[in-house]
């Protein structure tokens, strides 16, 4: 009966932990894409939220900049990026990317609509002026064989940093699939052309994405999902530090499985380093890169058991919480949930999970902090 009661204290006790650390957690708050929109792409800048999202036919779909200077409360005036419909919502991860550079100018590219077989790896750029996109350039040259999501990070030097992933010329397979680079140093005016980014033969996911981030101190990092011998489909952080030059590969998360599994990753700046996020096995994680670091710290499972968990974003804000988001039942042609958890800094939970309807099939989810510590959820 002893052992009984304190068993129930315990819990007890905990219960009121949970509660107490949620009612002084950061408010969250979600909003819509506009024009109910589909793959909200976000980046907060110096007081400046830059949106990018699909619209139109899933399979020829047109993508939309607009910019809020309060927080999504507003947003501007819509300025279309592409000019041909050339963007594609189908699958979830071969929409359009996007980057933030030199003088707060957008970058974006995206999966182009298929076009004899080959399907190019689009990039535009808002214009000097910022009233509008250029007109939408291919970067691929020699590494044709676009499947999954490209990538594109960008810095305050005037460098763009273009990815996806392709076999070798010549090759076939996903075990040959490689990670390819195309460099701007002219704020992405020209490209240089592709080359391979990590030789290390450990192929890539055909039909999964990726993600790029560039750091204020200039580290770049690009996040992939493997291939190798067909059944290792392991999470990749590749990490440069001297622009993009020659980068070094960390094997993040383990999943065998001989089988595309169409997942996403998220890298997000923080005070404290870049946050990473991914799946792994239906679950879906987070972790910290370390200023300096070419490695994520211990990652951390969205609690519960795994499910269907798709498409994590992590984000944090200035006071050192975090907001681990993530997408719950999405599969093709099928819409799901949106779940969140607050954690401190040192990855505790500070509150409990909580759930919200309405995650559009075709679409994903991203999140921005507020300066007053809150967030938005965007979906």
């Amino acid at each position: 009966m002893l052992i009984n009661r304190r068993i129930a204290l315990a819990a007890l006790i905990l219960i009121i932990g949970v509660l107490a650390s949620a009612s002084s957690a950061p408010r969250i708050t979600t909003l819509r894409v506009p024009d109910g929109g589909l793959q909200p792409q976000l980046i907060l800048r110096d007081g400046i939220l830059h949106l990018i999202y699909l619209t139109g036919a899933p399979e020829k779909a047109g993508i939309v900049y607009r910019q809020s200077k309060d927080y999504g409360q507003t947003f501007s005036t819509p300025l279309q990026v592409n000019t041909k419909e050339s963007a594609m919502a189908i699958g979830n991860i071969r929409g359009p990317q996007l980057a933030i550079g030199r003088n707060g100018r957008a970058h974006i590219a995206w999966n182009g609509v298929n076009a004899q077989n080959r399907m190019p790896m689009f990039y535009s750029r808002l214009n000097d002026s910022g009233t509008a996109f250029e007109p939408e350039r291919n970067l691929i040259n020699t590494a044709w064989g676009l499947d999954g999501g490209g990538a594109l990070a960008a810095d305050a030097k005037g460098n763009v940093f273009a990815f996806w992933h392709a076999p070798i010329p010549g090759t076939k397979g996903e075990e040959n699939r490689r990670v390819w680079l195309a460099k701007s140093t002219d704020d992405g005016a020209t490209f240089e052309p592709e080359r391979i980014a990590f030789a290390n033969p450990v192929g890539a996911c055909g039909c999964c994405g990726m993600k790029a981030w560039a750091d204020p101190d200039g580290t770049v990092y690009a996040m992939f999902r493997s291939a190798q011998e067909i059944v290792n489909r392991d999470i990749w952080l590749l990490t440069s530090k001297d622009h993009g030059l020659t980068f070094q590969g960390s094997n993040t998360s383990h999943w065998n499985i001989g089988a595309c599994v169409m997942s996403s990753e998220s890298l997000t700046q923080t005070p404290n380093g870049v946050l990473a996020a991914w799946e792994t096995e239906k679950q879906a994680y987070f972790g910290l890169i370390e200023k300096g670091a070419s490695k994520v710290s211990t990652p951390i499972a969205a609690p519960g058991q795994p499910g269907n968990r798709k498409h994590p974003v992590a984000v944090g804000n200035k006071q050192g919480d975090i907001l681990f988001t993530w997408t719950d039942g999405m599969a093709w042609k099928k819409p799901g949930t949106i779940s969140w958890q607050l954690y401190s800094a040192k990855g505790k939970a500070i509150s409990p999970v909580t759930t919200n309807d309405g995650v559009p099939a075709w679409s994903l989810i991203a999140a921005f902090p507020k300066p007053d510590g809150s967030f938005v959820v965007v979906y």
